[in-house]
């Protein structure tokens, strides 16, 4: 992948995209930062940051969206210089494109929104690596659409999919694993993004619920089908999380998951 101060994959281990779902402070971001750089360093997982800068995508009026767009994005921006590695954060309308460009190295696109042509555009139009979310309501072969979007407007875009799983009734997802399989075909990296696809969206409650004692199990089929990058939202402690906190993977369970999935990676890689 052409992403800026990505670790050079030597290991042919999995790539992560981890960090928290939201930039909630300086010191929280640099904190789990610091700690998955180091983790992921030993182990030789080449590593993405993720912080979405701004949540606009939220169930209740009155819930967390942010800290301020640019006081959100300047922490991104130090989090890449500080510990060399590339960042990524979700955009939501055209016009953040641009402006989320100046301070990351990876535009993401939400997966209710993977069909926006103009969204998709705009974050093609920066030159920087674009990564699509698949719908909840989309198949893997459909995504091939979102990728002719981006790279019909800019020929040199580097383009990812994510995998979250699909809607099944109204407050509960499946991974469908034959998706990857399809989208492994648009010979672009894949991602499972093993926390959001363990949500339970739609509560009556009005927060998301999750089930993070299965991110595990699905990291784990993702790895057996050659899954080329994992995704997993972490926190210090979830429970007091601004965002998604329900179905993020603790912090300090971090580092033993990623040992177990590496070990296993070694596996299948012997297998090939």
């Amino acid at each position: 992948m052409n992403i800026p101060r990505l670790r050079p994959n030597t290991a042919n281990q999995f790539f992560l995209i981890s960090g928290p779902c939201a930039i909630e402070g300086r010191d929280m971001a640099m904190k789990i930062a610091e700690e998955i750089v180091t983790m992921t360093d030993k182990l030789g997982i080449p590593f993405i940051f993720k912080g979405s800068y701004r949540k606009a995508n939220r169930t209740k009026k009155d819930s967390f969206t942010g800290i301020g767009d640019e006081k959100a994005l300047k922490i991104l921006q130090e989090i890449g210089k500080t510990f060399n590695v590339p960042t990524i954060t979700d955009i939501h309308e055209t016009h953040e494109a641009a402006l989320a460009a100046e301070y990351v190295d990876c535009l993401q696109i939400p997966a209710f929104l993977c069909r926006q042509t103009e969204l998709l555009e705009a974050a093609a139009k920066t030159g920087k690596m674009v990564n699509i979310k698949k719908g909840q309501f989309m198949s893997g072969q459909s995504m091939g659409f979102a990728i002719e979007k981006v790279v019909d407007t800019n020929p040199e875009a580097v383009v990812m999919l994510t995998e979250r799983g699909n809607s099944f009734g109204y407050s509960e997802l499946v991974v469908d694993y034959r998706n990857i399989i399809a989208m492994q075909e648009f010979n672009v990296p894949i991602v499972m993004d093993c926390t959001h696809s363990l949500q339970q969206p739609n509560q009556t409650s009005g927060v998301t619920g999750g089930r993070p004692r299965l991110i595990e199990t699905i990291a784990r089929a993702a790895i057996s089908i050659g899954t080329e990058g994992l995704f997993i939202e972490t926190h210090p402690t979830p429970s007091t999380a601004k965002s998604d906190g329900a179905n993020m993977l603790p912090l300090d369970q971090l580092q033993p998951l990623l040992q177990r999935l590496a070990a296993l990676r070694e596996t299948v890689n012997a297998f090939k």
